[in-house]
C-alpha cells in the first residue's frame, strides 16, 4: 500500500444524546459497509462512560477518503446534534484541499481541530495482494 491514510475523529456526546446517536452510527456503519468497498476499516467506539465516541477508518489511499467524504458526508450533519466534535487527526499524507475539506467538517460538527501527523517510520502489512 503506497500511502494508506487513517482517520480517527474524537466526539463529546451531548448531554441525553446517547440513545438516538447509538442507532444513527449503526445506520452510518451499514451505508458505510454496503456503499463503500475500497474502505478497509471504519469503525465507532464509546469510552465505558458512553460520553465520548471515536470514529476511526482506514483507506488505502487518499482517493478512498475522498470517496468516502462524497459518498457519506451527507449522512454527517444530522448526526451533529448529538455530538460535538473536537478532533480529527490523519495519520498519511492527505491534500490540502482534502484537509480543508475535513476542516469545514469539524467545522459544522464542532469546533475540532484537524492535525496531519506525517509518516516517519514503521511497518505496513496491509498489502494489495
Amino acid at each position: 500500500m503506497a500511502n494508506p491514510i487513517v482517520y480517527i475523529d474524537q466526539c463529546a456526546v451531548r448531554d441525553g444524546k446517547l440513545g438516538e446517536l447509538k442507532p444513527a452510527m449503526a445506520e452510518l456503519v451499514a451505508f458505510v459497509e454496503a456503499n463503500e468497498p475500497e474502505i478497509l476499516a471504519y469503525n465507532v467506539y464509546f469510552s465505558s462512560d458512553e460520553d465520548r465516541m471515536t470514529v476511526m477508518h482506514m483507506h488505502a489511499d487518499q482517493t478512498s477518503l475522498e470517496f468516502h467524504m462524497e459518498v457519506a458526508g451527507p449522512k454527517f450533519p444530522p448526526i451533529g446534534e448529538f455530538i460535538e466534535l473536537e478532533s480529527i487527526d490523519l495519520y498519511g499524507q492527505p491534500s490540502e484541499d482534502l484537509v480543508q475539506q475535513l476542516r469545514e467538517k469539524a467545522s459544522e460538527l464542532g469546533s475540532g481541530r484537524v492535525s496531519v501527523h506525517d509518516p516517519h517510520e514503521g511497518v505496513d502489512r496491509v498489502t494489495d495482494d
